[in-house]
């Protein structure tokens, strides 16, 4: 989940500027997917070849709709319309939404250190992304189409991580990913291809390709590929937690080129992300609680009569 996060951090400050540089929203979705879906089948010809029952690749299905099509297509186009920042800010709602979901639908439990957890992620996601806006010394306009998409994103991708847990868990990782995303390139294709037909692509610098390559090689197929693994035995509420590192990633990267400076409060920032991510991490889930509630009301943990009565015997 970490290199997962570390990619899609990558892919937001990369993703922007091609967009705002010869590719549109709906184009960079379409690279994504198709381009993602041809990694994936090439990969799959490496892999032992498994078959899907038919009920579960309708649920592939679903699960391409919701963590593929209106996640990065809602995003994208959100990312595309209003600031990083903004975006960025929108990001660190998706914990909250997955640890509600989780507990309504899986039943987890709404612990002390998972709320503890995300509470100071959340703070310290926000300390980062305000200082890099502060750090940028110019104007960040945002666009409410562009917020309530973004966060639309992160409501899809919290109800893919609650709802297809168990699904992904049944087959491979390349198996999943081949699947949901050729599903994702089957229905937006018929809505983006007279817009990438019609794109200058004579016009577009090698800078602007090389930024889309990194959003479909890195932020796509590497990306999910890290962060299905994660999914297979992580709490979703574990695994929405990193969502968190992506803030790290931006502010890592103006760093090592100069954009921005790494100072007290960045570093205070840092601390309470890793932080919020090690406490829900460490809380227990339904399956530990109900562990010890068995273990605490076993026959083998009370003692019996006979040794109350050697006891009571034993004192007199």
């Amino acid at each position: 989940m970490l290199l997962a996060c570390g990619c899609w951090g990558l892919m937001a400050p990369l993703g922007k500027h091609a967009m705002t540089n010869g590719i549109s929203g709906l184009e960079m979705v379409t690279f994504r997917v198709v381009g993602g879906a041809v990694c994936f089948w090439l990969a799959s010809l490496f892999v032992r070849q498994e078959k899907v029952r038919p009920k579960d690749m309708l649920l592939l299905f679903f699960a391409g709709m919701l963590a593929i099509v209106f996640n990065q297509c809602c995003y994208t186009i959100g990312l595309s319309l209003t600031s990083p920042v903004n975006a960025s800010i929108m990001t660190t709602t998706m914990p909250i939404i997955t640890l509600v979901l989780a507990a309504i639908f899986l039943r987890e439990p709404v612990t002390g250190k998972k709320v503890v957890g995300i509470a100071l992620g959340c703070v310290g996601a926000f300390i980062l992304i305000t200082s890099s806006m502060r750090g940028s010394g110019t104007a960040v306009e945002g666009n409410l189409l562009g917020d309530l998409l973004c966060i639309t994103a992160q409501c899809c991708f919290a109800v893919y991580l609650t709802i297809f847990k168990h699904v992904v868990q049944r087959y491979t990782v390349i198996t999943c990913m081949k699947w949901m995303i050729t599903y994702a390139a089957i229905v937006i294709m018929p809505f983006s291809y007279a817009d990438v037909a019609s794109m200058p692509w004579a016009d577009i610098t090698p800078r602007v390709w090389a930024e889309a390559a990194f959003v479909v090689v890195g932020g796509t197929f590497l990306a999910y590929i890290f962060m299905m693994k994660g999914q297979k035995t992580l709490r979703p509420t574990v695994v929405s937690m990193y969502n968190y590192v992506q803030p790290i990633v931006a502010t890592a990267v103006s760093v090592a080129l100069g954009l921005g400076t790494f100072g007290l409060g960045q570093g205070l920032a840092v601390l309470l992300v890793f932080t919020g991510v090690w406490l829900v991490t460490q809380s227990k889930s339904r399956r530990q609680l109900r562990q010890e509630e068995r273990q605490r009301t076993s026959p083998a943990a009370r003692p019996s009569a006979a040794q109350n009565s050697n006891n009571g015997t034993t004192d007199a």
